[in-house]
């Protein structure tokens, strides 16, 4: 691409630099002056994570090509505090501890600065207006809210400046005290350096070529083309990797790269080192692969069938894990019980959208100890994984996290860390990788998603006798976190209720798509939303109020749970409590036997109770007459 001289006014300060013509705003501030700030969050102008001013106007420079800057007034996150103080709105913002991961947090000030620029008056409805085209993924918003309010009632002599100092902790005590993160000054100036952040002398660019195909062998594949071009440092593939390849967060079953097929759309194949992105991007188009289709599986309850398609030929029945808890005797249960709920329930893949892309650098220090500079929230693991992947020693392997831009559970897995360490060895030149968001999205671990079949038994008075469970989670094309998240979803299945009568079963399934792994409240949320919604279906057919059914099977302490742990303390009743008075719930709902004829349907059920369940009501239905 041909280059080009910008000349603008940046944070004050007259600037004058070459660009290339297909740069972003974003990439010219980030990669040229190096104020790295401002964040690419998303790239399409969704996340606000790249918010700056440009002639006085709040812009998200993604969306703004280089050359709109020529002769403009720009002002980034790091001009809101020339003199090396934080602005009123940053001093607010860590004041109210409205940063959590902070990758989010420039982009956010910068369009609460405008707020209060446009309005100094700006009232809570329109903060949370003008707020409104940024996105956090930490927080849940309220802090933020409550620091622009702050900022702006300071700054308008409703409040003295010192309402702004941090709250002194009482004799010394900090514990309840509202004491502020010891990270958020440079959180909320931009001066924390995020992985895609950093740079070091000699850095080389990485692109990494990506599996179209989601089960296929491969038959050959030629680098030379690619390692021959100028600007290319070093290519490599499983071929290179020197010790045992797998990593895994339970069973080290996934290569560094595809090694002798692909098993996901988005997998690694090839991993490219540059002099810069697009010499890197153009040398994957150069790398030749010979391919032979195999039948992709694609439905978990599929991949547990006789004859299905082989994802890992060490698991013929595609099983990653099968987990069953038994406790009582659950037809016994059944028998006893005046009504059984029979339901299916299904979820989907959920995409963990933290606002910092992966991104990692790696390098050999001058002792030959391999780097790793990522996000990575199991850097112990993956250091020693890299260890045997790398066939060195534990000391000459390193591992630095940091800081994380959002993680939830979904930079658990050391997708990328190895390349970056093949490449680094391979080029002696420190190399670095950042994801787009599209192949963040695309190619990085999900929530589980997951099919429960149900069943439950109940007495009249809304006591649980029996619960039958059984889950398939499906795992995707790698094992990742799967064992630890159906471990969890069979020890929760049944949910915080005394249950005499369980049987448990969840599965864990190899198929061809993209790897699930760890995501907030792993497994549990699975099986969470199928017993809670069990409960309500139980409570309409019993004319029960949804809280009091709730009660009645609620844990209390000195209970065993279904794996027989005994509970000291229980809050569970007081959670209740606090959720029906602050949502308002009015008590004494009319009850099956007080419905009118229009509420009921042909069988004595309540119309929205069934909602595609199958009842069996082990008791006779009441009849129309006694219900008028």
């Amino acid at each position: 691409m041909p280059d080009m001289i910008v000349e603008a006014t940046v944070n004050g300060r007259k600037i004058k630099k070459i660009a290339q013509t297909h740069q972003r705003l974003l990439d010219f501030v980030r990669e040229e002056l190096e104020l790295t700030g401002t964040k690419d969050g998303c790239g399409a102008g969704e996340c606000g994570a790249c918010s700056m001013f440009v002639d006085g106007r709040l812009v998200k420079s993604c969306l703004v090509p280089v050359g709109k800057a020529q002769g403009s007034e720009v002002e980034t996150i790091e001009g809101l505090g020339r003199t090396g103080e934080l602005s009123v709105m940053q001093k607010a913002f860590h004041k109210a501890g409205a940063s959590q991961c902070g990758y989010c947090i420039p982009g956010m000030v910068m369009a609460a600065t405008a707020a209060i620029r446009v309005n100094p008056a700006v009232g809570d409805e329109e903060i949370k207006e003008r707020l409104g085209g940024n996105i956090c993924r930490c927080t849940g918003y309220q802090k933020i809210f409550d620091a622009v309010g702050l900022a702006r009632d300071v700054m308008n002599g409703r409040l003295p400046a010192t309402a702004l100092d941090e709250d002194a902790a009482e004799g010394g005590r900090y514990i309840g005290a509202n004491v502020r993160r010891l990270d958020a000054p440079s959180k909320v100036s931009g001066a924390l350096k995020y992985a895609g952040d950093q740079v070091m002398p000699q850095m080389l660019h990485v692109q990494v070529l990506r599996s179209p195909h989601a089960h296929a062998r491969i038959v050959s594949i030629d680098t030379s083309e690619a390692e021959a071009m100028e600007g290319v440092e070093a290519v490599v593939t499983s071929a290179d990797v020197p010790g045992k390849d797998g990593f895994g967060v339970f069973v080290h079953d996934q290569p560094i790269m595809a090694r002798g097929k692909v098993r996901y759309v988005g997998e690694a194949i090839a991993a490219v080192a540059a002099e810069d992105l697009l010499t890197a991007k153009r040398a994957l188009q150069k790398i030749r692969i010979e391919w032979e289709q195999l039948a992709g599986l694609f439905d978990p309850d599929e991949a547990m069938q006789a004859g299905a398609p082989v994802v890992h030929d060490y698991a013929p029945d595609n099983l990653v894990k099968h987990i069953p808890i038994r406790k009582g005797d659950v037809e016994r249960g059944f028998a006893e019980a005046d009504l059984v709920i029979e339901e299916r329930f299904e979820t989907q893949q959920v995409e963990h959208a933290y606002l910092e892309p992966e991104a990692g650098i790696g390098y050999v220090d001058p002792d030959g100890v391999v780097t790793i500079v990522s996000p990575s929230q199991n850097i112990t693991h993956h250091r020693h994984m890299l260890a045997e992947i790398l066939a060195m020693p534990i000391n000459k392997v390193r591992f630095v996290m940091s800081p994380v831009g959002g993680g939830f559970g979904g930079k658990e897995d050391m997708i990328y860390q190895g390349m970056l360490a093949l490449l680094a060895i391979k080029s002696r030149r420190p190399v670095k990788l950042v994801f787009t968001r599209e192949e963040s999205i695309a190619t990085t671990a999900k929530r589980h998603p997951s099919r429960t079949s149900y069943r439950m038994g109940l007495t009249n008075d809304g006591r649980i006798v029996a619960s039958e469970i059984r889950v398939i989670y499906d795992g995707g094309a790698y094992g990742m976190s799967t064992e630890g998240v159906i471990r969890k979803g069979a020890i929760l299945a049944a949910g915080p209720y005394a249950v005499p009568n369980v049987k448990i079963d969840t599965y864990g399934v190899y198929t061809n798509n993209t790897p699930s792994g760890a995501f907030r409240s792993f497994g549990s949320l699975q099986t969470q939303f199928a017993t809670e919604s069990m409960l309500d279906m139980a409570a309409e057919n019993l004319g029960l109020d949804p809280f009091e059914i709730r009660r009645i099977n609620a844990m209390q302490a000195g209970d065993l749970t279904h794996t027989k742990q005994e509970l000291k303390s229980v809050s569970l009743l007081q959670c209740l409590d606090g959720a029906e008075k602050a949502s308002g719930w009015e008590t004494g709902a009319p009850t099956v036997r007080g419905a009118t004829r229009e509420d009921l349907d042909g069988e004595g059920c309540r119309k929205p109770c069934r909602l595609g369940a199958r009842f069996h009501a082990e008791i006779p239905a009441p009849k129309l007459s006694e219900v008028a």
